[in-house]
């Protein structure tokens, strides 16, 4: 008996008119449908205080669609500061994939999002890191298993927590990851993500972060989660 075909990934276009992809795995659309940019903007940029920040370093769980790097990148080089970006990805999609979910950029950030698509690894290629470097700052993707990876002691001024939801995929939201992340992230730093389960919550508290809840769009809330200057 022949194994059936795997579905394909499902187009939704969300509340704000960006679309996202649904997973056909995971059931879940990689962005919120109550708005992909609303989401990318609001709560990983806003809530992190990246768009305010002079000199963002950025980490991000679950690389995804590159949506949220696109619009930190966007941010970053409207008001003229470097960004570096370290990004997560243990399951990437086909180049594809990347390129059928837009986002309005700007010339120097569509140049810079054409490099990752020409160096995305395809299904002959191996998962090497791929890396950029530019006047606009630079970007690492690893496509790694979070709960082996080794994370940047003490370097990042912002964590975007994105994989899919602890029901689903439950490895990254793990006690144990959280304390990487804490180890990470620099004194003051904001960590954002859109889960609210209490398995998150109490996890980010254990590791040693401050955590918040915060009016999310579209549901009751988001977390928000910071690193105290002194621990």
């Amino acid at each position: 008996m022949n194994a059936p075909e795997p579905r394909p990934f499902e187009r939704l276009e969300t509340a704000d008119g960006s679309s996202t992809l649904l997973h056909p795995l995971f059931k879940e659309a990689y962005s919120s449908v109550h708005g992909a940019l609303t989401q990318a903007r609001r709560l990983y940029l806003e809530l992190t205080r990246t768009h305010l920040h002079p000199k963002p370093r950025v980490l991000e769980i679950g690389f995804g669609l590159g949506v949220n790097l696109r619009v930190t990148l966007e941010s970053a080089l409207s008001r003229g500061v470097r960004l570096e970006y370290l990004g997560y990805e243990f399951a990437p999609v086909e180049r594809a994939l990347l390129e059928s979910v837009e986002v309005p950029l700007g010339e120097v950030a569509r140049g810079v999002w054409a490099q990752v698509l020409e160096r995305w690894p395809g299904a002959s290629r191996s998962l090497e890191p791929l890396r950029l470097l530019g006047e606009w700052g630079s970007l690492e993707i690893r496509f790694e298993d979070v709960t082996k990876a080794q994370f940047p002691r003490a370097w990042a001024t912002a964590i975007y927590l994105d994989p899919f939801s602890p029901a689903v995929n439950p490895e990254p939201w793990s006690l144990e990851v959280m304390r990487k992340l804490h180890r990470t992230a620099r004194p003051g730093a904001w960590l954002a993500t859109y889960s609210v389960a209490g398995s998150v919550r109490r996890n980010l508290t254990q590791a040693g972060f401050e955590v918040e809840r915060v009016p999310g769009v579209g549901k009751k809330a988001w977390l928000r989660a910071s690193r105290s200057r002194s621990g």
